[in-house]
């Protein structure tokens, strides 16, 4: 438990400040879009400089320029628990997209949904991928761990470039993983995460969680159910 509750922390959503969305949503929302290319550039240049340089001076220098890209975040969202500074410097190495895996698993026409505890609307079983792990198994654990499900996962439905698609604007820079999944066995429980699961067909989808899946995205799943031939999507 203690191992998901440092990871399981949702996605650093943007847009949440009243003073962004004051005048119109539109202009609005593509300030936000354009400052966070800032940020996702900035950390980019500040982690791979701090990884590899040897200069003192360098290294005070990216610092510094960490320092600006928190205080850019900061000005875009809500106040958290967590500075923006104490969550940039937490990573390490060269930057590279994170991976959320989310499971797709069907019963008689209609997708296993599990109601988020964070938000309270409804997601595809799943989250960030843990090192040491294959995307077939994050994808069956969280199933288990998030709704009591038993299943095996059987094809890679898609892999999509989270920025390319409309969910809000985050933090990370993200790739999403649709693992198509057999549905085994078990039964429906709730957790710290999960307040409900449920089964829902196309036609009668929940208020989704759209930081984790869109109604695009759910509605080209249950393509992809009824078409098992379908190729993999990507981007």
């Amino acid at each position: 438990m203690f191992r998901r509750s440092l990871r399981r922390r949702g996605p650093r959503c943007f847009g949440d400040n009243p003073e962004l969305g004051s005048d119109d949503g539109s202009r609005a929302s593509l300030r936000t879009m354009e400052r966070l290319k800032w940020v996702h550039r900035l950390q980019t240049i500040t982690q791979a400089g701090l990884t590899y340089t040897r200069d003192p001076y360098d290294r005070q220098r990216y610092e510094l320029l960490q320092e600006l890209t928190a205080e850019i975040a900061a000005s875009m969202a809500a106040p958290s628990s967590a500075s923006w500074l104490e969550i940039i410097r937490a990573e390490k190495g060269y930057a590279t997209p994170k991976v959320d895996v989310r499971a797709v698993v069907e019963q008689n026409g209609k997708l296993l949904f599990m109601r988020e505890s964070s938000d309270g609307l409804w997601s595809l079983p799943g989250g960030w991928a843990d090192i040491g792990e294959s995307p077939s198994r994050i994808a069956e654990r969280e199933v288990l761990e998030e709704t009591g499900f038993e299943v095996t996962a059987s094809k890679l439905l898609a892999l999509y470039d989270k920025a390319r698609h409309d969910h809000p604007p985050e933090f990370w820079y993200c790739y999403k993983l649709f693992v198509r999944c057999e549905l085994r066995g078990g039964a429906p429980t709730r957790g710290i995460e999960t307040l409900d699961t449920g089964f829902f067909g196309v036609s009668e989808l929940p208020p989704l969680s759209t930081a984790r899946v869109t109604e695009a995205q759910v509605r080209r799943m249950f393509e992809h159910i009824a078409r098992p031939e379908l190729a993999t999507d990507f981007d």
